[in-house]
């Protein structure tokens, strides 16, 4: 895989091909190496398939931080974005990537992305970036957890199991996963509770430094699981929830250094759900309990049958 024009030293390859962990690992990499395209500051990326019959929200919202970040001087890293899902993307078009820059200052600089396709913008994203400068430090503490390598992978939780979907996390999903709160994947677990846990990282490893390629993989890997403290308060499974899910918009804050392809623990929460909306907040922690990220989205919960209103 060679580096694209715009960004010097930009090298998206991981260190073992051989390997299932590793060409997943390749095939998350290559989706976000996006492609100059016709005009300046615009880009083009291509799609993959995934559990869903839409394009992956995680997938556009990670495309769409590269395409900012190919625009910005050297040195600086995204440390805030917020985008809002317009429309869902049709999986059979590639994506135009289009940057405005807003502003460029001494430490910040400011682009708007818009994510397009035949039938208009799909996602409209602000982003920031800064050069890096010391200042006042504090941050939540990360909470216990068990050792990741202690908990089954979603081999060991769906390898057997009869379901495009299973198959589609066992073989082919880019991240390695492991529930600290039980999956709700298939069944509900009690107590309801509006909060889950659960590491993650990529499922091989990543051969560079560059910061924009980890923010863009942590945007990719935030949009999983993100909605699913609104199901567990409410006692419901993804696959039996009787409701309609998708993402309306998205935030994330960088706090401090990390890299996607070691572990980080994803604490989820949601202090609300009404009028068809729930809102959910997120923290990611380092193995050595740094906080790097917070991640807040508001997702669209609607009833697809009348068993909604009996739970």
């Amino acid at each position: 895989m060679l580096p694209r024009a715009g960004r010097p030293g930009y090298r998206a390859v991981v260190t073992t091909d051989l390997d299932n962990a590793g060409g997943r690992t390749t095939a998350l990499l290559d989706l976000l190496d996006l492609t100059p395209g016709d005009a300046p500051d615009t880009f083009v990326g291509h799609n993959v398939t995934h559990t869903g019959p839409r394009v992956f929200g995680g997938q556009v919202l990670a495309q769409a931080v590269v395409a900012a970040g190919r625009t910005v001087p050297e040195g600086r890293r995204p440390h805030s974005l917020h985008a809002y899902f317009l429309r869902p993307g049709d999986l059979g078009s590639s994506i135009v990537f289009a940057v405005e820059r807003l502003r460029d200052g001494r430490s910040f600089s400011a682009r708007r992305v818009q994510a397009m396709q035949a039938d208009g913008a799909i996602l409209s994203m602000i982003a920031s970036f800064e050069s890096p400068a010391e200042g006042l430090e504090h941050a939540d503490s990360m909470p216990a957890a068990p050792d990741p390598t202690t908990l089954p992978s979603l081999a060991d939780l769906y390898g057997g199991a009869d379901h495009a979907s299973a198959r589609y996390w066992v073989d082919e999903q880019p991240l390695d996963l492991r529930f600290v709160t039980p999956s709700i994947f298939v069944e509900a677990v009690d107590p309801p509770a509006a909060e889950a846990v659960a590491w993650w990282r990529t499922a091989g490893a990543i051969a560079t430094d560059d910061a924009l390629m980890h923010a863009a993989v942590a945007a990719y890997a935030s949009d999983y699981g993100i909605l699913e403290p609104v199901l567990r308060a409410h006692g419901r499974a993804w696959l039996s929830s009787g409701l309609s899910i998708s993402s309306v918009d998205h935030a994330m804050w960088f706090h401090r250094p990390f890299r996607a392809d070691e572990w980080m623990l994803s604490t989820m929460r949601s202090p609300s759900a009404s009028a068809s909306r729930g809102l959910n907040l997120g923290s990611m922690f380092t193995v050595d309990g740094s906080l790097a990220i917070s991640v807040a989205q508001e997702g669209l919960f609607r009833p697809r049958d009348p068993a909604f209103s009996r739970g």
